[in-house]
């Protein structure tokens, strides 16, 4: 009797139920992606099989190689219409491929491959036992100090894994802000966290600040992962699925197909609300808003300046392409709910910037402070929730990256015994010792205060106009004033440079190899076309501006 019943039990499961499909991968919209992840695994490869000798150039040349064609796959797909007419959610509904996330992974992959020539530069430190070094750690699971590190040092060792790290991180941007439902949201957000982390700790001079720098980031960056998934869990009760336009629809109250054992929870919008604003919360603490910017002045000082220089600059693109694609696909019916909440953050996060980085005394603690406060105006942007709230952020964003990258590629230049001088009272008299090093500093600086005939006055005045047009006119006069209180703290740097008297034991300009020089040349080059002749990429970013739903 018994054999007979479980004889039918194993038939009754063995009847084939349903086929399951194959899923449809649109690989050529997906190549840029694809492109960046392939070569992060050949240069895991390349730390396995290719002699210690030859990594360092196998590595640099993977990295460029591969985000260069990246970037030709992008602009490829702008080309075919991808961004505009034939703009549609690929790999079975995970990815959107549309303007804005065209636009976001191509400024992604230019800060990247910017990125890749500071982590390359080998000219700056004097060499070490007859070789070249550059800003990582020699070995980096050596102890700081250590017999073992000593023996590294001695005998040349470079930690090349940093390339691979790199491309890892520019893999997980690219998909982040065109993720199209959250869980592919929040593996792409652990993907380019991970490597981060790894990155912050791998500076050859003061390697237990770059440690602890790497510790704070990673325990505040579980914690922001922690309150993203829980969003997630809270609004899939809220939805029933994890699909965006899924949720919309739920949100909107178009929803048609109920599932019976979701009905219950469906609809219930303590979910709704708790949910979306702890995923809001995670995007927050990455772009470094008030109050989630604990982490940023510490691991902005502490980490190598390379990573900082391309952690500023296309973190923040990536989070903010995620945030935007979250408010204006996902959540355009809470509008009225989210809007005075980000209103709030974008005041204090503005003027705490701002004022904050009045009283600092290090150049790397004082651009961190200046990053919080430009979250502040691109949330300015994003408030507006009009077509050109979305091109205006677009914009800055593009602007913002290249300037951050020249900035930190110059304070790798300034130079004393112990490596980079960050210390404010080190830059005394710059611009007489090195007047061209000061100048290109000084156009940077004057980026980020806003000043006409720069990048930076362009993304401004296109983030402000959108929120004055969206309703939004007196956080652009706290924009204003927020900036104007910047702009005091980058004048101030411009005067310690050329109206002090350069101090005798003052620090050295060290000559950088060309991949610094062309890191630096591209970001002046950005910062004066985009503020001289704007129009054209203000065009190209309203063109992009139209999310796929």
């Amino acid at each position: 009797m018994s054999t007979a019943v479980v004889h039918s039990l194993w038939t009754t499961a063995a009847d084939p139920i349903s086929k399951i499909d194959a899923p449809k991968i649109e690989y050529g919209q997906l190549s840029p992606t694809l492109i960046v992840i392939g070569a992060a695994l050949v240069g895991v490869l390349i730390e396995a099989f290719v002699p210690r000798k030859s990594r360092y150039y196998a590595q640099v040349f993977v990295s460029v190689v591969a985000l260069t064609a990246a970037f030709a796959a992008v602009v490829a797909l702008a080309a075919g219409g991808y961004g505009t007419t034939k703009a549609h959610i690929a790999a079975m509904g995970a990815i959107a491929v549309d303007g804005p996330s065209l636009f976001l992974q191509g400024t992604i992959l230019l800060s990247g491959l910017l990125g890749v020539f500071t982590f390359a530069e080998r000219r700056l430190d004097p060499a070490a036992h007859g070789n070249r070094v550059d800003s990582f750690a020699a070995q980096a699971a050596s102890v700081p100090g250590s017999e073992s590190e000593k023996a590294a040092v001695k005998a040349g060792f470079t930690t090349t894994e940093a390339f691979p790290l790199l491309l890892f991180a520019v893999g997980g941007m690219l998909v982040f802000p065109s993720a199209n439902d959250l869980l592919t949201l929040f593996v792409a957000l652990e993907v380019f966290s991970l490597p981060l982390y790894l990155l912050c700790a791998l500076a050859r001079r003061k390697r237990l600040m770059s440690q602890e720098a790497a510790v704070k980031y990673f325990l505040l960056g579980a914690f922001a992962s922690a309150f993203t998934l829980f969003g997630i869990a809270l609004l899939y009760g809220y939805a029933g699925s994890v699909s965006y336009a899924r949720i919309a629809q739920v949100v909107d109250g178009t929803v048609t197909n109920v599932d019976p054992a979701l009905a219950g929870t469906m609809g219930n919008d303590a979910l709704l609300l708790v949910g979306a604003a702890m995923i809001v919360t995670g995007l927050l603490f990455k772009v470094a808003a008030v109050p989630f910017h604990m982490w940023t002045p510490d691991v902005y000082q502490g980490a190598p300046t390379p990573v900082t220089g391309f952690m500023a600059a296309a973190t923040k693109v990536a989070a903010f392409g995620a945030l935007l694609r979250l408010l204006y696909v996902v959540l355009p019916g809470m509008r009225w709910d989210w809007r005075p909440v980000l209103w709030a953050v974008a005041i204090v996060t503005m003027l705490g910037g701002a004022i904050v980085a009045i009283t600092q005394t290090d150049i790397k603690r004082l651009l961190a402070y200046s990053s919080i406060a430009h979250a502040g105006f691109i949330l300015a942007g994003v408030i507006a929730t009009t077509p050109d709230g979305v091109s205006s952020v677009l914009f800055y964003l593009g602007a913002y990256s290249f300037v951050t990258i020249g900035a930190f590629a110059v304070v790798t230049l300034v130079r004393d015994a112990g490596g980079e001088a960050t210390h404010l009272s080190k830059w005394a008299g710059l611009g007489r010792r090195s007047p061209l090093v000061a100048a290109v500093f000084a156009v940077f600086l004057l980026a980020f205060a806003g000043i006409p005939l720069t990048s930076g006055f362009a993304g401004k005045f296109a983030v402000f106009k959108a929120a004055a047009e969206g309703g939004a006119a007196p956080l652009v006069v706290i924009g204003v004033i927020s900036s104007a209180v910047a702009a005091f703290f980058y004048i101030r740097v411009i005067v310690l440079m050329f109206f002090s008297e350069p101090s005798p034991e003052g620090p050295t300009v060290a000559v950088p190899s060309p991949l610094t020089m062309t890191a630096i040349g591209v970001g002046v080059a950005v910062t004066l076309v985009l503020g001289v002749a704007p129009q054209y990429f203000l065009d190209l970013a309203s063109q992009a501006g139209v999310f796929v739903r």
